[in-house]
């Protein structure tokens, strides 16, 4: 039998690859996506072929992964919840996706994934491997009752991993677990399942990698411009600087994550509603993603028809569902997304930003597509002569007759 197992070198996968080996006498390719976690990729390979693995492969899907999961994301302005950025969430299609991929070619029986059976995870890579591959079976050992009642806890699998000589890092008490990549960093379990611990208190600091805490970014603001075409944020600069090459979307991602961080922007610490029912709490690092959406929806301010917006925004927590749940490659997704492309065919423009202690302020927005006219909007007279103000009469009686007729039937009838 051959696996391909979405591999991290952490306890759970480097358990679970030498399990699958011995009780499935398996073949395990070990796959790793990189999608940004930097550090966390040194000696991957060697560890993986250590702890048993026939083959370990390790794809850079950053590019990728910003430009067809991250961007397209931004200009739908998803948030889940009104709060949460979707680092995670976005990050799992693109894994499973290259995870079948791999299978196919390397005619493997099944996928593996080391997500628990109680979060969201299990249900990402699962459902995309339903969508682009049907027939590869799924193995997820944490709902396998044998690999449960052989690892009840974390001492179990310390202990499992120290006998087979695994090279891992644990130890028994874990303050929380970690999720990075390109787009965040995410916190959860361990000490954070108090909803009510300060997760920003002075004790907690040393667990953000991303950012600054806000009382600690510089004193001095930072202005910074972004050009965007059709949507997608093709420049970032020095506000004033001339606007020079044109940037990938990995290349943008990287600039304003390492500003969003000096600034200490881009935190959250929200609970929120898991796809299989219970609440969970969460803390996240976005620090260009928060800066991206911001801008984005800028420049979306000046450019796009109301009624465009409107009928986007009322999609938003319909899109960002989609992609908590991993319907990503659902063909609803892909509906609103075709939607959501049309609705950007005239977003561009630049957007001037001050950064300044964890605050994203607004500091300018000009397009050469824009919909705002200062000589129609001023409240001086209109050289245009493009609005009668007159005319507000009779449209403001039109749209209050409707009020008039419920105030007539509730004085007549109660």
């Amino acid at each position: 039998m051959k696996i391909v197992l979405a591999y991290s070198g952490g306890l759970d996968t480097s358990v679970i690859l030498t399990w699958l080996k011995e009780t499935r006498s398996a073949d395990i390719i070990a796959f790793c996506a990189n999608i940004g976690q930097e550090e966390e990729l040194d000696g991957l390979e060697a560890k993986a072929l250590k702890t048993g693995a026939s083959s370990c492969i390790i794809d850079d899907l950053q590019e990728e992964f910003a430009r067809d999961f991250i961007f397209p994301m931004i200009q739908a302005q998803a948030k889940y919840e009104g709060q949460y950025l979707l680092g995670t969430s976005i990050a799992r299609p693109l894994i499973a996706k290259r995870m079948v991929e791999i299978a196919r070619a390397e005619g493997a029986d099944a996928i593996c994934h080391g997500a628990t059976g109680k979060g969201n995870d299990q249900v990402r890579f699962e459902l995309t491997a339903a969508a682009l591959a049907p027939e590869i079976s799924i193995i997820a050992p944490w709902r396998d009752k044998a690999f449960r009642d052989a690892f009840p806890g974390r001492q179990e699998m310390i202990a499992f991993a120290r006998d087979r000589e695994i090279p891992v890092q644990a130890s028994a008490s874990k303050p929380y677990s970690m999720d990075r990549n390109l787009l965040h960093i995410s916190y959860e379990a361990g000490v954070l399942e108090d909803p009510w611990l300060d997760a920003s208190a002075p004790e907690h600091r040393d667990m953000y990698r991303l950012s600054v805490a806000p009382e600690d970014a510089p004193d001095a603001a930072e202005l910074i411009e972004l050009d965007f075409e059709r949507g997608d944020c093709v420049r970032v600069r020095a506000a004033g600087d001339a606007p020079g090459q044109a940037l990938s979307p990995l290349q943008v991602m990287r600039k304003l994550n390492a500003l969003g961080g000096k600034h200490g922007i881009g935190r959250v610490d929200m609970v929120e509603d898991r796809f299989v029912g219970m609440k969970s709490r969460g803390v996240y690092e976005t620090p260009g993603g928060t800066i991206l959406l911001h801008a984005h929806r800028q420049i979306e301010s000046l450019t796009m028809d109301r009624e465009v917006m409107q009928l986007r925004d009322s999609l938003i927590p319909r899109y960002a569902a989609l992609v908590y749940n991993g319907f990503w490659f659902s063909p609803e997704r892909e509906f609103i997304q075709a939607a959501i492309t049309e609705s950007q065919k005239d977003v561009t423009g630049t957007v001037r930003l001050r950064l300044y202690k964890g605050n994203v302020i607004t500091a300018g927005r000009k397009s050469p597509l824009s919909l705002y006219r200062p000589d129609i909007a001023t409240m001086e007279a209109d050289p245009s002569k493009a609005y009668d103000q007159d005319d507000a009469t009779g449209f403001i009686r039109l749209n209050a007759l409707r009020l008039k007729m419920q105030a007539l039937r509730r004085e007549k009838h109660g």
